[in-house]
Formats: C-alpha cells, sequence, structure tokens
C-alpha cells in the first residue's frame, strides 16, 4: 500500500516539472512576440555624375625636337660626343677639324686687302684723270677706261668680301653645338671620319618637351578638338598605374584613306617627362560623345545576387526597399546606374546586406 502511494506521488511531482518547462512564462512569450529592433545602416545620398562617353587608345610619345644633326662642312672629324650624353643648348656636339677653314679663311683675307688697294688706286687715278680733262690734257678714251677700271675694281671687292663672309660661315659651321637642351641618342661618325657637310653625325633627342601622337577614327572628329581633355595612363608594374591629366594641342583634321584615322597630339605635362621617355606606348582616353549628366550611387551601396545588381533605398519613414538597378561605368567611388531611383534618394552603404524588405532602420551619422 505504501509503495503505490510513493509512486503516485512520484508520477504526480514528474507532471508538474513536464508542465512548468513546457509552457512558457508570460514574460517570455511577450519578448518572442516583440518586434525586432531597427537595423542600424550608413547611408550615402545618390547624386548627378557629369560623364562624358569616352574610348581608350594607345598612343606613341614623340619628342617635340627631334632631328639628325649634319657635318655642316666638308672636312674631317676631329671630335663627337658619345651616345647618352647630356647637352645643354649651344654645348659642343661634334668638331671637324679648322685648320684648312682658318687657311682658306687667310687666303680670303689676302684677296679682299688685295681688292681694296687696287680700288684705292684706281679711284686716285680717275680723280687725276678727270682733273687733266677739265684741262683738255687726256683723251676722253683714257678717262673712260679708268673710269671702267674702277667699276670692276669695285665689283672685285664685293667679291672678295662675299667670299671672306662665305668662309666665315663654314668656320662656324665647322663648330656644330646642340640647337636645344636633349641628349645624344646615336653616333653615327667617330672621330678620324672624312665627312661632307650633309653626312649625319649624330641623332639628338628633347627629352624636356615631349607630345603624344595619336591616330583616333575619323568618324570621332565631330567631339574633339583643340583644348579636349585627355587622359594618359601606362602601367608601372603589375599593380601601379600612373596617371596624368592633359588636352590636346594639335588636332589634324584629314583621315588616312586606309585607316580612317586623324592624328590627335597632346603635350606631356612636365611631371611626366620624369616617367615616360620618347618612343613608349602610352594609353590615351578620349571622349567620343558631348557630355552627359547621369545618376550615380556609391560603390559601397551595390549587392551584388546572382540574379542581378541591388541597393537597398531608405524612404522618408526610414523603411528599407531593396531595387535592381543596371550598373554603368564608374568614376572614383562612384558608379553610374539605372532604375528606379533618383537624385536625392539615401541608399544603405554600410549594413546593407543583412536588411530585409520593409524592415525600419535607423541612420547612423558620420564617424560612428
Amino acid at each position: 500500500m505504501t509503495d503505490t502511494v510513493h509512486r503516485k506521488l512520484n508520477l504526480a511531482a514528474l507532471a508538474l516539472m513536464l508542465t512548468a518547462v513546457i509552457s512558457p512564462s508570460k514574460g517570455l512569450a511577450s519578448e518572442l512576440s516583440a518586434p525586432p529592433l531597427p537595423s542600424p545602416v550608413k547611408v550615402e545620398k545618390v547624386r548627378v555624375l557629369n560623364q562624358r562617353p569616352s574610348m581608350k587608345i594607345l598612343g606613341t610619345v614623340y619628342s617635340q625636337n627631334q632631328l639628325e644633326l649634319t657635318a655642316g662642312v666638308n672636312g674631317r672629324l676631329e671630335w663627337v660626343a658619345e651616345p647618352g650624353t647630356y647637352l645643354k643648348k649651344d654645348e659642343l656636339v661634334a668638331q671637324v677639324e679648322l685648320l684648312p677653314l682658318q687657311l682658306r679663311q687667310a687666303e680670303r683675307k689676302a684677296q679682299h686687302k688685295r681688292a681694296r688697294i687696287n680700288l684705292d688706286y684706281l679711284n686716285k687715278e680717275l680723280r687725276r684723270q678727270s682733273e687733266l680733262r677739265i684741262k683738255n690734257n687726256t683723251s676722253q678714251l683714257q678717262f673712260e677706261r679708268t673710269q671702267s677700271q674702277v667699276e670692276l675694281a669695285h665689283s672685285d671687292l664685293e667679291i672678295a668680301e662675299l667670299q671672306l663672309k662665305q668662309i666665315n660661315q663654314e668656320l662656324n659651321r665647322a663648330t656644330i653645338t646642340a640647337p636645344f637642351e636633349g641628349v645624344i641618342t646615336q653616333r653615327l661618325k667617330r672621330k678620324g671620319y672624312d665627312v661632307t657637310r650633309s653626312d649625319v653625325l649624330v641623332q639628338m633627342v628633347d627629352t624636356k618637351r615631349l607630345e603624344i601622337r595619336v591616330f583616333v577614327p575619323i568618324k570621332y572628329l565631330t567631339y574633339t578638338k583643340s583644348g579636349t581633355p585627355v587622359t594618359l595612363s601606362s602601367r608601372q608594374d603589375d599593380t601601379n598605374i600612373y596617371s596624368l591629366q592633359s588636352s590636346a594641342t594639335t588636332i589634324i583634321p584629314a583621315a588616312d584613306p586606309l585607316s580612317q584615322t586623324f592624328e590627335m597630339r597632346i603635350a606631356v605635362p612636365n611631371q611626366g617627362n620624369e616617367v615616360w621617355s620618347s618612343g613608349q606606348l602610352i594609353e590615351v582616353e578620349i571622349p567620343i560623345q558631348s557630355k552627359q549628366m547621369t545618376i550615380a550611387v556609391h560603390r559601397d551601396a551595390l549587392i551584388l545576387r546572382n540574379d542581378g545588381t541591388y541597393v537597398v533605398k531608405i524612404n522618408n519613414d526610414n523603411i528599407a526597399q531593396r531595387l535592381k538597378v543596371s550598373v554603368g561605368k564608374g568614376k572614383d567611388d562612384w558608379v553610374m546606374v539605372s532604375g528606379d531611383i533618383d537624385i536625392g534618394d539615401q541608399v544603405a552603404i554600410r549594413g546593407a546586406e543583412r536588411l530585409a524588405e520593409g524592415q525600419k532602420v535607423v541612420i547612423q551619422t558620420a564617424g560612428k
């Protein structure tokens, strides 16, 4: 009898314990049924991005001053600058032997002196015969002959002066100097060579004044003119790209019949001279349409999914609304989009991934 009573009491106690475990308290039930707290997000307004459709073309760097220096005179070379030599304007590039030219110069000076002496003598003789003619002590024929000799002596003196100037000019050309500041890129003649005035001695390039020449499809000629902004860039290594802003300096509006392109020339800014060199290929981004206004969102607002790209718009009641958008080109931290959004709308850039449609949010201010 006693064992039966104990079993009944144990069963009753177990039933009470199970009831307590299975049945939640009123406080816990109320907590489970309470709405979720607003999710914190950071937002950025949709803005206007002035964008100009562009294309990228490879261009080649050229020196604005690049030429071949010739001997200038006939003679033997005494000295020529080494390749790689950096020269300032008017510094010595090459020297032709001067002695033969100096001897010719001395000969021309002697001839000039002789012509001057002869002219002086004939002038005196003409004055003497003029005085005798007044007294009828000389013939008209003798007077006219002397007068003709004076005129010929004048011509001989002029010829001697011209010959002297020519040899002086040859002496000046025998010393070849740099016409601009630059570097010797190639030497074609060495010391000891006999050269003529048209022989090329060296090639010289100005490394301070560079320009880029690019050939653009002729259909884009309408959108380009002198002063058109362009972007110049080149890859320095696997991760770094060097970029500069410049503008078109020259447009040559003549199409090549085979390639159907026209030439554009772009001056390289001074800072680019330290990075780029003549002959290098540079990527040039040029505008191909008129400037247009587009809607842009911050890159962090984009949510990438298998079925497309989304942004989360936060309305005036701080309610999240997920919208599908089409993505265009980007500029810095902003990306052009099209969809059911407008300028000034707020889109989430932090915390958007975990938001559900229609969820309440609280907007965090900058710095939090």
